[in-house]
């Protein structure tokens, strides 16, 4: 399959650059340029590339206003080629508001020395969003999340079902809220990654100001972009919303954003757990940071199986490792459906798992979580 991108940037470097990065694999084909927002539109209508990546301040007609044009006209998967500035991070959640799909940081060091992790990386994006389905990004990862021979969430579910069709009948049971299981919760745990943005602001923005827990989130996403995402956030719920800090205790009604950059750990049980920020152990093979797991690990020994995790969208895995060890102490755990997923890679790591409960459309997590959570 080929898959065919249209890159956007008034910079001569960066379109040359860009199209030698994405060249470099022999599946995509960069179909044009355009070096503002207005060329953009009017290529992205006549030549209906499979992935636009869109630079966000252009002469004559900028990023934000391109995006929401071409939603219009001849909706595309666009990836924001953001700067690794605050001002470069919210504009680029404006160009998410207007309809791009997700965003990778602007490196100039990545793209001049043509790096082969962040070539790798590149790619892989443009190929995900492309196929609007899941990317494992290793073997190991792969295999760590093998399909379970028990059927998905329910030891009453039939073994001799395909996987297939026990992940749909979980789905079509979760088109509208069920009732509440009764289970005694103490967190809410939210993780995600490639679409992730947009489908947090979806779920958060619909929980109610009153909701009795603490919720944590964790974004893949650099630091540089975490801050403005939580205000982001706050500014569009009725919870309070902050970039998690160091020492933070656990408060009901107040959702926890995990910096970019650090690891997010839990410490402490109960009433007295509160929040480190961390940097990744050295010698370490997380590959994310945060990393979903690293954090999903540690509310094991603080909230034991007292937890709702929810997988959404995303690339590789992240989610099934930690969503085992909460399984074990009894947790719940939902995942998003395909059909609503940007990528279907995490969520369907931890559907084919044996541990996932639900597998639910995007619009209907919220009212799942206040039905299930007895809000």
């Amino acid at each position: 399959m080929l898959y065919r991108v249209l890159i956007v940037d008034d910079s001569t470097f960066y379109r040359k650059r860009l199209t030698s990065v994405l060249e470099k694999d022999p599946s995509i084909q960069v179909i044009g340029h355009a070096v503002n927002g207005l060329e953009a539109v009017q290529k992205a209508i006549e030549l209906k590339p499979d992935v636009i990546m869109m630079d966000v301040e252009m002469p004559i007609m900028g990023g934000i206003e391109a995006v929401g044009k071409i939603m219009r006209a001849s909706p595309t998967a666009i990836l924001m080629f953001s700067s690794l500035t605050q001002a470069g991070a919210q504009e680029t959640f404006d160009a998410l508001e207007a309809g791009a799909i997700d965003f990778i940081p602007k490196k100039f060091d990545d793209i001049s020395t043509e790096r082969p992790e962040a070539i790798l990386f590149i790619q892989r994006r443009v190929k995900a969003l492309a196929r609007g389905r899941s990317v494992t990004l290793n073997a190991h990862t792969k295999a760590d999340v093998s399909p379970s021979s028990a059927a998905i969430g329910s030891s009453q579910a039939s073994t001799d079902l395909p996987l297939q069709q026990r992940i749909s009948a979980k789905l079509e049971t979760s088109l509208t809220p069920l009732p509440a299981s009764g289970k005694r919760y103490k967190l809410l745990f939210i993780g995600a990654s490639t679409g992730g943005p947009v489908a947090l602001q979806k779920i958060i923005s619909d929980l109610p100001s009153d909701f009795p827990y603490p919720v944590i989130l964790v974004q893949h996403m650099p630091g540089t972009f975490t801050s403005a995402f939580a205000q982001r956030l706050d500014k569009h719920s009725q919870m309070r919303v902050k970039l998690a800090q160091d020492n933070d205790r656990l408060e009901k009604g107040t959702v926890y954003l995990a910096e970019g950059g650090k690891q997010m750990q839990v410490v402490g049980v109960g009433a007295f757990a509160k929040i480190n920020i961390i940097d990744t152990p050295k010698n370490s093979t997380i590959v994310y940071h945060p990393s979903i797991d690293f954090t999903m690990a540690s509310l094991v020994s603080a909230f034991s199986g007292d937890i709702l995790s929810v997988i959404l969208t995303g690339m590789g895995a992240e989610g099934a490792l930690g969503g085992q060890l909460l399984k074990a102490k009894g947790a719940t755990i939902w995942a998003q459906d395909e059909k609503s997923c940007v990528v279907y890679g995490m969520p369907k790591a931890v559907a084919e798992s044996g541990i996932c409960d639900r597998v639910i459309p995007l619009d209907n997590i919220a009212q799942h979580i206040i039905t299930e959570m007895s809000v």
